[in-house]
């Protein structure tokens, strides 16, 4: 579950909440991605973000 805390932060930034909830995810994903081969990162991402675009909005 994404931080409310972290979600205010971000959006009082100006930063819309799809945006925010997404940085916060792709941040806590990317040391996990960096230990993979490229081509399994890049599609753990695109997952992610077809995730994203279907659950947040």
């Amino acid at each position: 579950k994404v931080s409310e805390e972290q979600l205010y932060y971000l959006m009082s930034r100006g930063i819309s909440e799809a945006k925010a909830t997404e940085m916060i995810i792709m941040g806590f994903v990317e040391p996990f991605t960096k230990e993979l081969p490229m081509e399994y990162a890049v599609e753990l991402n695109r997952l992610i973000g077809m995730e994203m675009d279907g659950s947040v909005g």
